[in-house]
């Protein structure tokens, strides 16, 4: 079927787009706009040239050239953008909004972008904009400018736990944005992916209008890149389009980035949309206040999900703690550190190799204890700064240890979840259980029992039935920082 083209302009604020037949030719505006400067024909000239260049990446068969305007053959007095016009019925929003299938097509751009980002040089400069330190300074610009708005586009609650969530993230996670950079993940990117600007063809996608204008804003790490399209689907009411496009994204990247980062971007992402509402709200759009609170709402329920988390599981010997921790790992992809095996890997013992003891003798005494948990503790932190959260498989009974845990997550600003596993069930399991990497036996709980201090302040789950239903009793605590939390069900048509 062929698309039947009719005439029509569109205007910005830094150019105009006239549409005929099947050509769009864009001007640029004779403006000085501070971020930008088209205010001489040299100017205009070379902005059109770069367009053409950058976008050529993503949509080599659109962007055709540059031609000039011109009043007579020998002097251009402008320059148009010359581009193939692209069928406003496949555009990715309206397909998206109409509930059509668009798995195929994401998948399509989550490829394109990754090879361009494959693609892309890198050097000392760009690098430099994935730094944690430039990351934080643009937050922190965006705070300020949304700041004088408090109580008036935005509620100033939101906008401060924003701010808040924001810099306890990034203060302890400068590992993270260091390895970052050494695995060449920042990039000449795209900058600006919105669903708006980009076609679903037969042939494949064609992304559109990349932030051209100012380099710097275009040198980003190529997960935050991919988070402005996965912030944009979650802004059209496709919260599950925006999570497979992001997973996506990553498989064809190679980009085993925590799921931490991934929510600290699409969280900045949606505050930097969330300002410019409350930009357009001062200049008298009032309707720009839904849309700010829509952005908000995203972003700190990402920057919730996003959260590091050190999370204490603990309880006697054959209260299923073991289990539940790798329930739990599995369910929300986090790290789990197991104090049997490290213990025993600290005194060179294999797994499976039998160490038992009397009851705070052999490798069970206190110093073994100390050392094994100062290991786990700091492992953990490791862990924290590049922002996994973890689970820390241990009996935890010591008050002593549980407090070098609180010590340790608050260096970290990492929330602390401590849960404890409670069942009648322990001594049983204890006496029928095959032998694995624990030495405890029915005597040493029983000792252990005795000398345990309280943990008030730890949630208890009962792990007498399934590990499943018992790891649906623990997310209860552990959800808010989990994926079902961050990626909520599309509202029904």
């Amino acid at each position: 079927m062929e698309t039947s083209w009719a005439a029509d302009v569109a205007e910005t604020h830094a150019g105009v787009v006239f549409f005929t037949g099947d050509r769009a030719y864009k001007m640029k505006k004779p403006v000085n706009l501070g971020f930008l400067d088209f205010s001489t024909r040299e100017l205009r000239e070379r902005a059109c040239h770069r367009e053409v260049e950058l976008n050529r990446r993503f949509a080599p068969d659109v962007y055709l050239g540059v031609a000039d305007v011109t009043m007579s053959p020998e002097t251009p007095c402008d320059h148009l953008v010359v581009m193939r016009r692209m069928p406003a019925e496949r555009r990715l929003s309206n397909l998206v909004r109409a509930r059509a299938p668009v798995d195929d097509a994401l998948r399509a751009i989550a490829r394109l972008v990754a090879r361009a980002h494959t693609a892309s040089p890198r050097s000392t400069r760009i690098s430099a904009q994935g730094t944690r330190d430039a990351l934080r300074a643009r937050w922190t610009e965006s705070f300020a400018q949304v700041r004088p708005f408090h109580e008036r586009a935005i509620a100033a609650s939101d906008a401060e736990e924003v701010e808040r969530l924001t810099l306890r993230f990034l203060e302890s996670r400068e590992p993270l944005f260091t390895a970052r950079i050494k695995e060449g993940r920042v990039v000449d990117g795209h900058g600006d992916l919105m669903a708006d600007d980009i076609f679903c063809l037969d042939d494949g996608p064609r992304v559109l209008d990349c932030l051209d204008f100012d380099d710097r804003l275009r040198w980003l790490d190529g997960l935050d890149d991919a988070a402005f399209l996965a912030m944009d689907l979650e802004r059209l009411n496709a919260p599950h389009l925006a999570e497979r496009f992001i997973s996506w994204y990553a498989e064809y990247a190679d980009d085993p980035a925590p799921p931490s980062l991934r929510h600290h971007y699409v969280a900045y992402r949606a505050f930097v949309r969330a300002k410019v509402g409350c930009l357009r709200w001062g200049q008298g759009d009032t309707r720009a206040a839904d849309d700010v609170g829509r952005f908000t709402e995203i972003a700190l329920r990402h920057l919730n999900a996003g959260s590091v988390g050190l999370i204490l599981v603990g309880g006697l010997p054959g209260t299923g703690k073991s289990a539940l921790s790798e329930a739990l790992g599995d369910r929300l992809g986090y790290t789990v550190l197991n104090s049997d095996r490290v213990r025993k890997e600290l005194a060179e013992i294999a797994p499976e190799t039998p160490a038992s003891a009397p009851y705070g003798a052999g490798i069970y005494n206190a110093f073994w204890t100390r050392r094994t948990y100062a290991e786990l503790l700091a492992r953990a932190t490791r862990l924290l700064s590049y922002g996994e959260s973890v689970i820390v498989d241990a009996s935890w009974t010591s008050a002593r240890l549980r407090a070098d845990a609180a010590r340790a997550a608050e260096q970290a600003h990492a929330d602390l979840i401590p849960l404890r596993c409670e069942t009648p069930l322990a001594d049983q399991r204890l006496r029928t259980r095959p032998r694995g990497v624990s030495d405890a036996g029915p005597a040493i709980a029983a000792q252990m029992a005795e000398s345990a201090s309280p943990w008030p302040e730890a949630t208890t789950v009962d792990t007498s039935g399934p590990v499943e239903d018992s790891t649906e009793r623990a997310l209860r605590s552990v959800r808010p920082h989990g994926p079902d939390h961050a990626w909520p069900k599309a509202a029904e048509p």
